[in-house]
């Protein structure tokens, strides 16, 4: 049976689905086109898809995982088009094409225009998104399925299965910080499977400000993490695991108290390289999935500057984070099982495409949220993507640099 190729709905435009200026906002075209010309990626000659489209293409890639390459190319042709006002038709490019246009632009411009642009958003009215003066932020990590080429599987890897030998797909690793009250997820770093959360934590966790009080859960400590951690001037707020040595120094009046980690069992037993920590035990009364006891340790020593229960409350927004990547892995992936791209270079260059569009999505729910006064955690993600796809944007809503043009 031959294939259909997925589209949209006959007769619908892209003006009916998505508002180009959600991502020309978010992703200017001085911008673009800056990153183009350090990378050394700016289009030699005049090409029916210039790099700078192309960049559009990889984020519009991820609003329509359903959609066949060319279906998306032709949407964001056509949502060119209706921005500079052209009236010649829109020529699509044939699959190779796009294919060829994809490799020359490669997987770097894209994560360089992610590490510069995608950051946390909220403000001091942002509600949810601060504890005190700190702006909560929270890290882990997870997997997505690419596809099963030969190449994908060398450079990725696959994640064995006991008795059944290696899953049918490769897989790749990522981490995020992600920003509690927006859900925006930046600094993600992704890898092989083979590499471990831990090992691609220490590339995104430099990445915090000293503005930022930072959650974990306990598979991310170790002493080199939570030093590397520290000396970027953020609080740290990290669950431990149980049978982790922490002698009680000192108690403090709300329940917790000061110890002190090392490194080595040689350096604790000479006082040495130690760093001071306080540490909050406590336990869930009535709840079914509670485990036995918690323990966190936190870089503020002072318990009048977060009290013992405080902390305690607080370490269970970490699990916020688990909800963006549901958001991308359900929501903008949809019933798509892997990612689309072929080669190693272009599911790079998807992955942090996909990061991009998620990001354009969660900056337009924080504006929403701001102007009804309402908590962006009360705002449906699924229902702001649908928007996106569906609802053309009222000219008077398209930025500045989106009237200037993309093409």
């Amino acid at each position: 049976m031959a294939r259909t190729t997925a589209g949209l709905p006959d007769g619908v435009r892209i003006t009916d689905y998505i508002s180009l200026g959600v991502v020309a906002k978010t992703f200017p075209k001085a911008m673009v086109m800056d990153i183009l010309e350090r990378t050394g990626k700016t289009s030699a000659r005049q090409r029916d898809l210039p790099a700078h489209v192309v960049v559009y293409y990889v984020i519009a890639l991820a609003l329509y995982m359903q959609s066949s390459t060319r279906e998306v190319l032709r949407c964001l042709l056509e949502a060119v088009q209706w921005l500079t006002n052209q009236e010649v038709e829109p020529k699509v490019a044939v699959r190779s094409s796009i294919s060829q246009a994809r490799i020359r632009l490669g997987w770097e411009p894209i994560r360089l225009l992610h590490d510069e642009i995608v950051h946390p958003i909220a403000t001091k009215g942002t509600p949810g998104a601060w504890y005190r003066q700190w702006r909560v932020v929270s890290i882990d990590g997870s997997t997505l399925d690419v596809p099963d080429e030969v190449e994908n599987k060398e450079a990725f890897g696959t994640q064995a299965a006991p008795g059944h030998g290696a899953t049918a797909f490769p897989i790749i690793r990522f981490v995020s910080l992600c920003e509690v009250g927006t859900h925006v997820l930046f600094g993600t770093r992704m890898a092989p499977y083979a590499v471990g959360e831990v090992t691609l934590a220490e590339e995104v966790l430099p990445l915090l400000k000293p503005d930022m009080l930072c959650l974990a859960d306990r598979g991310f400590y170790s002493y080199r993490l939570w030093k590397l951690a520290h000396e970027t001037g953020a609080e740290l707020v990290w669950r431990l695991k149980i049978g982790l040595i922490l002698p009680r120094e000192k108690n403090l009046p709300d329940g917790s108290f000061l110890s002190t980690f090392y490194e080595s069992a040689a350096d604790r037993k000479k006082s040495r390289n130690g760093i001071q920590v306080r540490v909050v035990e406590y336990t869930l009364e009535g709840l079914s999935d509670a485990e036995s006891s918690y323990r966190l340790a936190t870089t503020i020593l002072d318990p009048d500057q977060a009290p013992a229960k405080e902390l305690a409350a607080l370490y269970h927004e970490r699990w916020e984070i688990e909800s963006s990547f549901d958001e991308l892995k359900t929501h903008l992936r949809g019933r798509q099982i892997t990612l689309r791209s072929k080669t190693p270079d272009l599911v790079k260059q998807e992955f942090y495409g996909m990061m991009m569009a998620h990001f354009a999505i969660r900056g337009l729910m924080h504006e929403a949220a701001l102007k009804e006064e309402v908590d962006p955690d009360r705002l449906s993600f699924l229902h702001a993507v649908r928007v996106i796809r569906r609802k053309m944007a009222r000219i008077a809503s398209i930025p500045p640099s989106a009237q200037i043009g993309i093409s």
